[in-house]
């Protein structure tokens, strides 16, 4: 795989990992055994306690960006204050830095993952990916600290092999020192969503290569299952007709626009290929209910919890309710709500579920 040098004034993090507190507490130093981990396409999330029980969660996004390792490069990524890692003789950039220097260049970010998975087409994903999560999740506070971090489910419109990404990544966690457990990224949700609920109800994560849906009894995931369509699906097709590049549309999606109300054509494309990504998954949904001979009878409504980058966009949460109603599921639905961080919800669950695990 090459090896890697890290530089920069700040390793290969810098600035472009963000830190988050639940409760108001500003970030400690995680001290608590039990992390959980969000191996998403688009980013990737890490959940610690700190020392006094609360969480605390990193993010990075999952892309790189390589440049020539000359002096004129160095001196340039140096003086922008850009962290780099110096690996088979090129710079590369890593996280939100290097989503930052595509834009600026036009050029597109290289990918670790694609639709949910390791990409076959990427032959550098492996270490760019071991960099990005050893920084993130940090060194094990004990040995062997148990670690769940999230798969998606098999795909209902696609064949994609689960079983080679899920032993990927808990090989490249037994060497970073863990314990690594796999966890569906949709019962993740649930499990960091619907405590109240006694962790019953339908978890559905949108994330930038799959939706993934988990239908949960009392902590028993009853069913999963993902699309494979999720926010680069979006990105993807309104670059088509638009014909912009991905990273442009990304950009103007994440830059504050509402898909209720979409301004000028760029928003408009964006806002159809939501609504209609949220009918499909909605669809398939309803589809796999009905043929569900499985399933647990539900005494009450049971609550649907959207989470993931995907359902961050405004107007999201208001959109799926329109299209719930369209929908009709076969079971009765309490109500429909996003989750309290819904970046950091899949994370939150692993590390729920980690810490469970050892009590």
């Amino acid at each position: 795989m090459g090896s890697a040098e890290m530089t920069g004034s700040e390793g290969m993090a810098g600035s472009a990992t963000g830190t988050a507190s639940v409760g108001g507490r500003p970030a400690m130093t995680a001290k608590l055994a039990g992390k959980g981990l969000d191996i998403g396409t688009a980013n990737i999330l890490a959940a610690v306690r700190d020392q006094k029980g609360g969480i605390v969660v990193r993010c990075e996004r999952n892309a790189f960006l390589d440049i020539q390792g000359d002096v004129h490069s160095r001196s340039m990524l140096t003086r922008l204050n850009v962290p780099y890692v110096v690996h088979d003789n090129s710079l590369i950039v890593l996280g939100a830095s290097a989503f930052e220097l595509a834009n600026v260049f036009g050029r597109p970010t290289r990918r670790p993952m694609k639709d949910g998975l390791i990409s076959s087409q990427e032959k550098e994903a492996l270490p760019m990916m071991q960099m990005i999560i050893k920084k993130t999740l940090g060194e094990p506070c004990v040995p062997n600290e148990p670690c769940f971090f999230s798969v998606p489910a098999e795909s209902v419109d696609k064949e994609n092999n689960i079983v080679y990404h899920q032993g990927l990544f808990a090989g490249m966690l037994q060497k970073l020192g863990y314990n690594p457990t796999p966890m569906n990224e949709g019962h993740a949700v649930t499990f960091a969503e619907l405590a109240a609920e006694e962790f019953t109800g339908i978890g559905i994560s949108f994330g930038g290569g799959m939706v993934n849906v988990c239908v949960a009894y009392k902590t028993i995931a009853a069913l999963t299952f993902s699309v494979a369509r999720g926010g680069d699906w979006i990105d993807g097709n309104a670059a088509t007709v638009l014909g912009l590049p991905s990273s442009k549309v990304t950009f103007i999606k994440e830059s504050g626009m509402d898909i209720r109300s979409p301004k000028g054509r760029e928003q408009e494309a964006i806002a159809i290929y939501y609504r209609n990504l949220i009918s499909y998954t909605l669809q398939n949904i309803r589809n796999r209910l009905a043929m569900g001979r499985d399933l647990p009878s539900f005494s009450e409504p049971v609550e649907i919890v959207c989470a993931g980058g995907g359902s961050l966009i405004q107007g999201f949460i208001e959109v799926f309710r329109e299209e719930v109603q369209k929908v009709k599921l076969p079971i009765p639905l309490k109500g429909v709500r996003l989750g309290k961080e819904p970046l950091n919800s899949v994370s939150q669950g692993c590390l729920v579920a980690a810490v469970s695990s050892m009590e």
